[in-house]
């Protein structure tokens, strides 16, 4: 009895110990991007880097999924929809106040190269990112197992 009893606590601090070093490896080797903002050139308000999010193929959901995924990980998005148009071939990013760090920060959540990012000043818009979805949506992060 008192054996079973020995190699059920050795079993369940074995789970307990994988449990451990697989939450230390994820947070060491998979870091998550911070949505903090570091520079405000855009003089908007909070301290988390503000995002729009569109839906540039009509794929009805993407814009909700993306917001969520975003918003999960601590990115303020302020806004969701569709797109002007439809039929965007790739997904992008789009500096909207002069923060390119901001633009990387939300690149990388997403999973796109920073050759993804443009620049298109908008100080009307108060936020300091857009997110465009293209037609390559299955391949960012909300999307990947």
């Amino acid at each position: 009895m008192s054996n079973a009893l020995l190699n059920a606590a050795i079993a369940a601090a074995a789970v307990v110990l994988i449990v451990l070093i697989y939450g230390l490896a994820t947070r060491v080797f998979v870091p998550r991007t911070d949505p903090i903002r570091e520079d405000n050139p855009g003089q908007l308000l909070g301290d988390r880097i503000q995002v729009e999010v569109r839906n540039g193929v009509g794929v009805s959901g993407l814009a909700s999924t993306v917001t969520h995924y975003l918003r999960s990980r601590g990115f303020d998005v302020v806004e969701n929809g569709n797109h002007t148009s439809f039929g965007i071939d790739s997904s992008f990013v789009v500096d909207r106040v002069g923060n390119p760090r901001a633009a990387q920060r939300v690149a990388s959540a997403l999973g796109l190269s920073y050759e993804r990012i443009r620049e298109d000043i908008r100080q009307d818009f108060y936020l300091d990112v857009s997110v465009i979805i293209g037609n390559d949506y299955t391949s960012l992060e909300p999307f990947t197992p």
